[in-house]
């Protein structure tokens, strides 16, 4: 509720009610949705989870291209189904960058979950040098940026009326690979159905001024989220830390 708040200082506190109660119905289907990507057929993911042609014509340019792209997302609609989706779908081999979990068997439950349909997964303490690794692929690499980093290494920004943190990673990878740097949407279209859209941020991140792609991409969901709010985890703790002193003017 205080997350809805502060992000929304313009709506009544009846609104930011039913926004609350919208969100949990929501997040119960997210559960149910992600859990059933155990045992869902391939048609049904892609009948349940498209990617629009227009997106659809992007990847396969840049697989034409024998380009290696990058996308950075949110926690923003169905995300594990979108990943099923795009391997399905797409020529080039995903990874997802993820934080593995403290419980063995969670942990090797969401595994199975997200590679099912033949996603890879990297460590995030890995990220750049199994980037390297594969740099002789053609390769899509998949970041949720919009967790909470330590406040001191982090890039600051306002994001939804409030001093925010973004973890520079993205971004100092982007430029180290000279990777283009893609931004997804997930739309739901209605319960249990969602379209994935893509927009290219930066053709070549290595010619980016410094901060530029998280300014972007931490801009272009906030956009999102204003658009469809009830679909994005509210129940992170995404304004945990305060902004340094020394970043204040920034």
């Amino acid at each position: 509720m205080q997350n809805l708040r502060n992000s929304f200082p313009e709506k009544s506190e009846t609104e930011i009610k039913g926004l609350c109660k919208d969100y949990y119905h929501y997040l119960c289907d997210l559960f149910l949705e992600s859990f059933k990507t155990l045992t869902i057929g391939r048609s049904t993911m892609l009948k349940r989870c498209t990617l629009s042609a227009a997106a659809k014509d992007i990847f396969d340019r840049y697989h034409r291209e024998e380009k290696s792209i990058m996308l950075v997302m949110g926690h923003y609609g169905n995300w594990e189904w979108a990943g099923n989706t795009f391997s399905l779908t797409c020529k080039q081999k995903l990874f997802v960058v993820y934080h593995p979990l403290g419980n063995k068997h969670f942990s090797g439950l969401m595994y199975r979950m997200r590679t099912r349909f033949g996603t890879a997964l990297i460590a995030m303490k890995d990220t750049y040098k199994d980037m390297v690794k594969n740099k002789a692929m053609v390769t899509t690499t998949a970041f949720i940026a919009d967790q909470t980093p330590q406040p001191d290494n982090a890039f600051w920004t306002t994001f939804l009326n409030q001093d925010t943190p973004v973890f520079r990673g993205t971004e100092k990878i982007a430029k180290k690979m000279g990777y283009p740097i893609v931004y997804i949407t997930i739309k739901r279209l209605k319960r249990g159905y969602y379209d994935i859209l893509a927009e290219i941020l930066s053709e070549d991140a290595k010619y980016t001024a410094d901060g530029k792609i998280s300014e972007l991409h931490t801009a272009r969901l906030e956009k999102d989220i204003r658009e469809q709010p009830e679909i994005w985890l509210w129940t992170h703790r995404r304004w945990k830390h305060k902004r340094p002193a020394e970043n204040k003017s920034i």
